[in-house]
C-alpha cells in the first residue's frame, strides 16, 4: 500500500512537472512584491499593471493605462530565445480594450537577429480603437533565418487602456512551451586548451623592423578574426592561433620571407566559398571600411590578393566574436576569455591585449574618426609599451594610456586596475575638491566634523601638492585619465590629486587672498562619507522656487514623480532641471513629451555591421512624441561635466522643446550605449558602442551638449554658497 501511495506520488510530481509551461505567456507565474509578472519587462512610457479582477482566465492578465503623453506608447514584453528550427511563426492572444483612442492596441510579435530586428508586427494596420470586449487576435509570418529572440508583447499607443492574457506562441504549429530546442552547437573554438597556462614565447630585442613587422601581423590577425568565415564559424581559438604562428613569425629577416610566411599561415584554414550575401560598403554609409593599410603598396602581391579575397567572400551573419546588441545597435564582443588568473600577463599575452583591443576599435568603434591621433599608427605606437611591461603596475599604465588614445570618456581601466589604484593611495583627503576657475578649490567636506583638523575653508585653492604645483601633477599626470575632453579629465583627476599612501601630504593654498602652507592629514576611504562627484541623497525630485518656478533634480527623480510635478507645475512662470548629475529615471520621453507641442526628432544614431567590419550607416531620427498637453513656459536645463551620457541624451531630448535654454558648461562628451571588452589579465574596459548625434548631423561626442548660455561656478561663488547655474536660470525665465 505504502509503494502504492508512493508511486503515485511521483506520478502526480512528474506530471506537475510536465505541465509546468517553460514560458509565463499566461501572465500566471508571479512573485510576491513584483509588479509585473515573472519574465515580462516594460517598452514605453505607460503604466502597467497586473489585474487580478479583469482577466480572460487564470487569476491574471496584464493591463496597460495610457498616460498623459498622449501619442507616446506603452508594452508589455516577454523574450524567448530563438533556440528553434522551422518556416513559420505564429502568435496568438487574447486582448480587451477600453476607450483607445488617437492610436491603436494590439499584439506584438518581433523576431531580432544580427543587431537588428528580422520582422515585426504590431497589428496597427488592423487600426484596432474604443471599447471591445475579449477577443483572441492573431500575427502570422515567415520565421527568419538568422533569429537569436523573440520578443512577444502588447501594445497601447494613444489614450485607453488594453488588457492582454493567454499569448500562444508557435512555430510550424507547435507550441513553444513543448517544442524541442536546437541542439547548442560545440564550437571547436572552445576546445583549445593548449595555451592555458601561458604562450611560452620569447621576444627579441625590439627593434623597428620587427615592430613593423609585428604592427602588420596585429591588423592581419584583426582582420582575418573578424572576416575569415573559419573564425567567424569558431573553428579555432583565435587568440592561440597567434600564439602557433609567433616562434616562427618572430625569426623572419626579410620583408619577402615575413609575407610569404603569412600567405602560407591564411592558406592552412583552407580555400573559402563565394558570398552570395556580401554586399558593397552602403552609398549611405557615415564611416566606411579602412582597407588603405591593405593596398599601400607595403605587401607583396600575393599577400594583398589572399586579404582582398577574404575581404569579398567575408563571413556573414552570426560571428563566434562579435553581434550587435538587439534592438540598439551597440557591438557585443564575445568569447573573449580575460585570463583573469594570470594578474600579470605574459609577453604573448600582453601583446593580444594591444592587438584585440586595436582592432576592435578600428572595426567596431562608432567614433574612430574623432580621436585627435591617427588610430593607423596605434599599434607600432604602443607595442613597445606592452611588450617591455616589467610588471603588473607597467601593464596596467600601458593599457590605460592605450584606452586614452580613443578619448571617450566612458572608456577606462574599469577592472583589473588594483595596482594603479594602490599607486593613487590608500588615504583620502577629507575634503571635495574640483577645478574651478582653472584652479583646485575646496567645494566640501565629506565629513563636516573634520573641518576643524583639516583648517581648509570651502573656496580655498590648493597651489601645490608635496612641492609640485598642482598644473605640473596634472601635465604629468593626465595620460592615466582616458576622457572626451579636458573637462571631464579634470572632474576625474581632482581628488586623486589628493591621495596617497601616506597619512599626511604637504599642501600649498590660497585662501582669502593669502598663501598658506600646512600638512594635510588624509583618511582611510571607509572612514569618510566620500562620493565621486555629488552627493547622492534621499531629497525630494522637485519642489517651488519664488517667484513661482519649479525645479526638478533628475538626481533622485522616481518614474511616479513625473505626474505629480507636471500638475504642481502646469501653471509655473518656468521650469529649471538640474541634469548635473545622473537621472536615477529614464525620462527622455515621459517628461520630454511635456515640453513639444509636436512630435519632434531629436537625436539620430550610427550603428557598425558584423557583415562588413567597418562600415557605420545612420538610423532614422528618434522623436519625441506629442503629448496631450504641452508646457507654455520656459524650460531652463543645467548642465556641466557632471553631465554625462545617459544625463546628455536626456539634455538632448529636453532641448528639442519649444522654449529651451540650456545654461552651464561643456558636459562630459560621452554618449550612447555602451560595449564592454575584456582584455588578459582581468582587465575591462568599456566604449561608446553607437554614435550619437544630433537630427541635423551634428556631433556629441568629445563636444557634449554645448550650452546656450556659458556659465560656470567662480571661486567667489563656492566660498559664499551660491549656486551660479541656477541663479542665471531665474534670471532667463523672469526676463
Amino acid at each position: 500500500m505504502k509503494l502504492a501511495i508512493l508511486l503515485l506520488s511521483l506520478l502526480t510530481i512528474n506530471c506537475i512537472a510536465q505541465t509546468t509551461p517553460k514560458f509565463n505567456l499566461d501572465f500566471e507565474a508571479n512573485k510576491p512584491g513584483e509588479k509585473l509578472s515573472s519574465g515580462w519587462f516594460k517598452w514605453g512610457a505607460y503604466d502597467l499593471e497586473m489585474d487580478t479582477t479583469v482577466v480572460h482566465a487564470g487569476k491574471y492578465a496584464a493591463r496597460i493605462s495610457s498616460t498623459s503623453e498622449g501619442s507616446a506608447f506603452g508594452s508589455i514584453a516577454y523574450r524567448i530565445p530563438a533556440n528553434y528550427a522551422g518556416q513559420s511563426i505564429m502568435l496568438q492572444g487574447w486582448m480587451k480594450t477600453q476607450e483607445v483612442a488617437d492610436g491603436f492596441a494590439g499584439l506584438l510579435l518581433r523576431i531580432d537577429g544580427g543587431g537588428t530586428s528580422l520582422k515585426f508586427d504590431n497589428m496597427n494596420k488592423q487600426n484596432i480603437t474604443g471599447t471591445n470586449d475579449w477577443k483572441q487576435y492573431t500575427i502570422k509570418f515567415a520565421y527568419p533565418e538568422g533569429a537569436e529572440s523573440i520578443f512577444v508583447a502588447g501594445i497601447l499607443t494613444g489614450n485607453g487602456k488594453a488588457w492582454f492574457d493567454d499569448f500562444v506562441l508557435t512555430i510550424d504549429g507547435e507550441s513553444v512551451q513543448t517544442l524541442k530546442e536546437k541542439e547548442k552547437p560545440v564550437f571547436k573554438a572552445n576546445l583549445d586548451k593548449t595555451f592555458d597556462a601561458g604562450s611560452n614565447l620569447e621576444f627579441p630585442e625590439l627593434n623597428d623592423a620587427l615592430i613593423a613587422n609585428l604592427d602588420l601581423l596585429g591588423r592581419i590577425w584583426g582582420f582575418l578574426k573578424y572576416h575569415h568565415p573559419e573564425v567567424g564559424k569558431g573553428n579555432y581559438n583565435w587568440d592561440y592561433e597567434l600564439f602557433r604562428l609567433l616562434p616562427n613569425y618572430l625569426k623572419v629577416a626579410k620583408a619577402s620571407e615575413r609575407d610569404q610566411m603569412l600567405v602560407k599561415w591564411i592558406e592552412q584554414y583552407g580555400p573559402i566559398a563565394p558570398c552570395k550575401k556580401c554586399k558593397p560598403v552602403a552609398p549611405d554609409a557615415f564611416l566606411k571600411p579602412d582597407l588603405s593599410w591593405i593596398q599601400n603598396g607595403q605587401l607583396n602581391s600575393k599577400l594583398e590578393k589572399k586579404l582582398l579575397e577574404i575581404y569579398k567572400k567575408r563571413h556573414q551573419g552570426g560571428h563566434f566574436y562579435i553581434r550587435m546588441v538587439e534592438a540598439i545597435g551597440n557591438p557585443e564582443f564575445l568569447n573573449e576569455n580575460p585570463y583573469a588568473e594570470m594578474a600579470y600577463p605574459d609577453a604573448g599575452f600582453r601583446l593580444l591585449a594591444l592587438y584585440k583591443y586595436w582592432n576592435i576599435i578600428h572595426y567596431f568603434f562608432p567614433n574612430k574618426h574623432l580621436m585627435d591621433k591617427n588610430w593607423n599608427d596605434a599599434l607600432k605606437t604602443h607595442i613597445p609599451g606592452f611588450l617591455h611591461a616589467k610588471n603588473e603596475l607597467e601593464y596596467e599604465l600601458a593599457a590605460i594610456q592605450l584606452i586614452g588614445d580613443i578619448q571617450d570618456t566612458h572608456a577606462n581601466l574599469w577592472r583589473g586596475n588594483e595596482k594603479m589604484e594602490e599607486a593613487k593611495g590608500r588615504f583620502f583627503p577629507p575634503v571635495h575638491v574640483q577645478f574651478i576657475e582653472d584652479k583646485l578649490v575646496v567645494t566640501d567636506y565629506y565629513n563636516p566634523e573634520l573641518k576643524p583638523v583639516a583648517e581648509l575653508e570651502i573656496g580655498d585653492a590648493i597651489t601645490h601638492i608635496n612641492g609640485k604645483t598642482t598644473e605640473s601633477l596634472v601635465d604629468s599626470l593626465k595620460r592615466y585619465y582616458p576622457a572626451s575632453n579636458d573637462a571631464a579629465r579634470g572632474r576625474d583627476m581632482a581628488t586623486d590629486l589628493l591621495r596617497s599612501n601616506h597619512q599626511n601630504i604637504q599642501i600649498r593654498y590660497i585662501s582669502d587672498g593669502q598663501q598658506k602652507e600646512k600638512e594635510l592629514v588624509l583618511y582611510e576611504r571607509d572612514s569618510l562619507k566620500i562620493y565621486r562627484w555629488y552627493r547622492k541623497d534621499d531629497e525630494r525630485s522637485f519642489k517651488l522656487l519664488d517667484g513661482n518656478i519649479g525645479y526638478v533634480t533628475l538626481k533622485s527623480i522616481k518614474e511616479n514623480d513625473i505626474a505629480e510635478l507636471k500638475e504642481a507645475f502646469k501653471n509655473t512662470k518656468g521650469i529649471i532641471i538640474d541634469i548635473r548629475n545622473y537621472p536615477s529615471t529614464f525620462v527622455p520621453f515621459s517628461l520630454g513629451s511635456y515640453f513639444v507641442s509636436s512630435t519632434t526628432p531629436f537625436v539620430k544614431f550610427t550603428n557598425g555591421n558584423v557583415d562588413h567590419p567597418g562600415e557605420f550607416t545612420f538610423t532614422e531620427a528618434v522623436e519625441i512624441p506629442q503629448a496631450s498637453e504641452t508646457y507654455r513656459g520656459k524650460l531652463v536645463v543645467l548642465v556641466n561635466e557632471l553631465s554625462q551620457s545617459q544625463a546628455e541624451y536626456t539634455a538632448m531630448a529636453f532641448r528639442a522643446g519649444d522654449n529651451t535654454t540650456i545654461i552651464g558648461s561643456t558636459t562630459a562628451g560621452a554618449d550612447g550605449n555602451i560595449s564592454a571588452i575584456l582584455l588578459p589579465g582581468g582587465l575591462r574596459t568599456v566604449i561608446s558602442g553607437i554614435g550619437v548625434y544630433y537630427p541635423d548631423g551634428k556631433e556629441t561626442q568629445r563636444v557634449g551638449i554645448v550650452p546656450d548660455i556659458v556659465v560656470k561656478p567662480t571661486i567667489n561663488g563656492i566660498k559664499t554658497g551660491r549656486d551660479e547655474l541656477l541663479e542665471k536660470a531665474i534670471e532667463v525665465i523672469h526676463q
